[in-house]
């Protein structure tokens, strides 16, 4: 199975643009949305080209490949502008060996997450802040922020493909961070 992961848009419309040129490069058939997707938040800056209206009206044109939860920042009005849910608090996905627990990060995360077997992935956002690792028993992963990278990272998305877990840069395409999944 091939997934492709995005975070913390927040209202961005450059950021939408390269997540979805790189969502249709990858030829993935699903993009998985983590949350806050349109509204920048009172505690970070305004995105470059902040226009949620116009994030809203391109996501829109992906409606029936979006998997999503509901951010920090996200809001029933928000809900109101994207014909695709993104109320839920949590998604599972089911691979052949394990299963990837999707949240936003602000109620489930690596230090605070429900209970998890062996083997399982923790994808969340929140922290803008890339990450791909085995954490005791489990993984976690992150794919950082689409628009307000933190930590000194590049604005990022995340790829699933053949047990491999990345997070690859938006301008370069590089790999920043990667695990693999297999058992």
């Amino acid at each position: 199975m091939k997934l492709m992961f995005a975070a913390d848009i927040h209202g961005s419309l450059s950021a939408t643009r390269r997540v979805l040129a790189a969502f249709d490069a990858s030829r993935a058939p699903w993009l998985v949305l983590l949350g806050d997707l349109l509204y920048h938040g009172p505690r970070n800056a305004l995105p470059e080209e902040y226009q949620p209206a116009g994030v809203a009206e391109l996501l829109n044109g992906y409606a029936d490949r979006i998997i999503a939860v509901r951010g920090n920042c996200d809001s029933e009005v928000d809900q109101m502008l994207l014909t695709f849910p993104i109320t839920a608090p949590w998604q599972q996905v089911l691979l052949e060996n394990s299963r990837l627990f999707i949240t936003h990060g602000h109620l489930f995360n690596p230090d605070e997450h429900p209970p998890l077997r062996r083997g399982d992935v923790l994808v969340y956002g929140h922290t803008h802040i890339p990450q791909a690792e085995r954490v005791g028993d489990i993984f976690c992963f992150n794919p950082g922020s689409a628009s307000i990278p933190k930590g000194g990272f590049a604005a990022s998305y995340g790829l699933l493909e053949q047990e491999i877990l990345r997070v690859v840069s938006l301008e370069t395409s590089e790999t920043i961070a990667q695990v693999a999944i297999n058992h």
